[in-house]
């Protein structure tokens, strides 16, 4: 991190800073924690705290106000013309962001027999965070976290997002606002996932399909770059947990994906290096039979699949 932007992110959160801390060691402090995963001690004995736990308690009010103060990068609707230009550029018209999960690993049995918590993040198409729901034991299923997610109420409940104008394609279809989901979410009207193989004998797709599925995949690799450059970034986030702390991880890495937006907004350079670009423990992530996808969803994805087949043709 620059100093100037270290000084413009000192300058938004100092006025809420309580008044036995000092904002500009115990932001600093909690970063290079944050960076490089330093003890508590380290922390005290470099940053001048009189203790660990006083160090620790300036870590935590740090994360805390970067949360509150941050959040507000998250609300992607006073965004949304640049998010859906973004995505328009590879060709998928009215797209509204990708959603998929993450996973940080933690010590024992409490989060699950793999010891994960589950994040489920919309992002944009240049690895912004639009939406963040964390802190899900691996073992709940995909489904089951995104039917309570505050992101499906503002959808499906409130109807206050994604409720734009259709966009009319060559063929004279049209499409609304969406979202692309991995494999593991429902198909819905609003979040369009890849066409599965059934287990029929000789079943195969056509030439719309298998377009539609490479574009969807190389779009779904966003959430995986997005997560790998917050590991890349933030050292504390690639550790595994301790079961007893699990209670703190999804503040930290809510923080950890704040600080990501933040950065990407004063333009700092993004890490490339030992940036995972996979789809994480796809094996716990199953796909959702398609026999259970909503009619109007598998509508608007053939409409997709042809304009993004008609699209290859000209390349």
């Amino acid at each position: 991190m620059s100093k100037p932007t270290f000084s413009q992110l000192l300058l938004t959160l100092s006025p809420s800073f309580p008044p036995y801390f000092s904002p500009d060691s115990s932001l600093a402090a909690a970063i290079f924690r944050l960076a490089h995963g330093a003890s508590y001690k380290f922390l005290a004995r470099s940053f001048g705290f009189s203790s660990s736990a006083d160090a620790c308690r300036a870590f935590y009010t740090v994360c805390k106000l970067i949360n509150d103060k941050l959040g507000n990068s998250l609300d992607f609707q006073a965004d949304i013309s640049r998010i859906m230009v973004g995505f328009g550029w590879i060709s998928l018209p009215n797209c509204c962001g990708v959603l998929g999960f993450g996973h940080f690993e933690v010590d024992g049995q409490l989060m699950g027999s793999n010891g994960s918590v589950l994040v489920q993040a919309l992002v944009d198409s240049e690895g912004r965070f639009l939406d963040i729901s964390a802190g899900w034991p691996c073992s709940i299923k995909p489904e089951s976290i995104l039917h309570q997610t505050k992101l499906f109420s503002r959808v499906e409940e409130s109807r206050e997002l994604l409720n734009g104008p259709c966009y009319k394609l060559s063929d004279g279809n049209s499409v609304p606002q969406y979202m692309l989901g991995d494999s593991c979410f429902p198909l819905l009207s609003w979040l369009i996932t890849p066409y599965v193989r059934s287990n029929e004998e000789g079943d195969s797709f056509g030439s719309p399909e298998k377009e539609f599925n490479a574009v969807h995949s190389r779009a779904m690799e966003l959430v995986g770059v997005a997560f790998g450059r917050v590991r890349a970034r933030w050292q504390l986030l690639c550790r595994r947990w301790k079961e007893e702390c699990v209670d703190y991880l999804p503040f930290v890495i809510v923080m950890g994906c704040l600080l990501q937006n933040f950065l990407i907004k004063c333009s700092e350079p993004l890490p490339e290096d030992n940036v995972a670009n996979s789809r994480e423990n796809e094996e716990e992530l199953r796909p959702v039979s398609e026999e259970e996808g909503d009619k109007s969803g598998r509508r608007i994805r053939d409409a997709i699949a042809h304009h993004l087949y008609r699209v290859s043709l000209r390349k």
